[in-house]
């Protein structure tokens, strides 16, 4: 049994500002995601895209975001349960609670912070009948390490954003790199349609339009796809087919735990701590709904302070957190590390 103060399930970037906000008021948090790795979608995936509403920079990758969160954060020494998902809640007789994974790894904790982003997400997959047999033999529908693709000849199919930066960076990585989508005209940023068009040129991209991937063949792993393309069948030899249409977000498990849901989103009490329909349950970031929610990064942030704060009171309802500034009182980590501004110098000018 994993016990700590605050449960935060989901470890993108309003979970894990959670973590500094609770250290500051010596709470400790242990976070559980159902991903690999913290960071949530900034990591898993859009880790090279840059954001610009983030107070005090300018433009910041949202892979680099992460980073600079987990370096905040180090002092006050989270613990994570990666790639499994909260699966159930118990409430037990004092009020505090027990989360299992759909790993069977239990957690226990006075206060939970559901800071799921817009849920899991599951991708998009084409209508392909025999998609299912080649997924991880060939089949990816995130690219987690570009890497993988070294040298290989490798098939994107969609017309969005992903597939086109994806399509750019791996025409430096690939041996081979085709684009496939339905239609002529795509759905991206100019400057990204622009530079496919240019790859193209230079021979570094083949783009197949309108057109769209029909079959899968191999023998126990991908080999060859067929593509129609205005009645014509054309066959691809390649080694890797990534469908790039979009993730869909759920709840999922988290749905059935009693909480007041609106819209796939949790319904919180805005006017004071982001609390649930469950006492001791909050929700931040874009998993929640209520009059007024915007679903920004800087939003959750902002919702994790307060959620702090009132957790701070539930666990400690005979004490009184008078809050200071970090300016003021300084940050003092789990690791006996401390930061604080340089005292003033007192002396006397003769």
């Amino acid at each position: 049994m994993i016990k700590t103060d605050i449960l935060i399930i989901g470890a993108g970037p309003t979970g894990l500002f959670a973590v500094f906000e609770a250290g500051l008021l010596k709470l400790k948090c242990h976070l559980i995601d159902a991903l690999p790795q913290p960071g949530g979608q900034c990591s898993e995936i859009y880790p090279k895209k840059p954001i610009y509403d983030i107070p005090g920079f300018p433009e910041v990758l949202a892979g680099d975001l992460v980073d600079n969160l987990m370096a905040q954060i180090a002092p006050f020494e989270p613990g994570f349960t990666l790639g499994e998902r909260a699966d159930t809640i118990e409430k037990l007789d004092d009020g505090s609670f027990v989360v299992t994974t759909n790993k069977g790894t239990k957690h226990h904790a006075p206060v939970v912070a559901i800071a799921g982003g817009l849920g899991s997400f599951e991708p998009r997959k084409p209508l392909i009948d025999n998609l299912v047999n080649y997924e991880d033999k060939g089949v990816e529908y995130i690219i987690r390490d570009p890497e993988l693709y070294r040298d290989k000849r490798v098939v994107i199919a969609g017309g969005g954003d992903s597939a086109l930066d994806w399509s750019i960076f791996l025409s430096d990585v690939a041996a081979e790199v085709t684009l496939v989508h339905r239609r002529n005209e795509f759905r991206g940023a100019l400057d990204s349609v622009e530079k496919v068009q240019e790859l193209k040129k230079l021979g570094k991209i083949n783009l197949l339009t309108p057109a769209e991937i029909t079959e899968l063949k191999g023998n126990g792993k991908l080999e060859e796809l067929v593509a129609e393309r205005e009645g014509e069948e054309i066959r691809l030899e390649t080694d890797h087919f990534i469908p790039l249409f979009g993730l869909a977000p759920k709840l999922g498990p988290i749905a059935n735990w009693g909480l007041e849901i609106e819209k796939n989103a949790i319904k919180v009490d805005n006017t004071l701590d982001y609390q649930t329909n469950v006492p001791g349950v909050y929700a931040i970031g874009d998993v929640n709904t209520y009059p007024g929610k915007l679903k920004l990064i800087l939003c959750g942030f902002h919702e994790a302070t307060l959620m702090c704060q009132s957790a701070y009171q539930r666990i400690y309802p005979d004490k009184k957190y008078v809050m200071k500034y970090t300016t003021v009182s300084g940050v003092d980590g789990f690791d006996g590390t401390r930061k604080e501004a340089p005292k003033a110098v007192v002396k006397t000018i003769e």
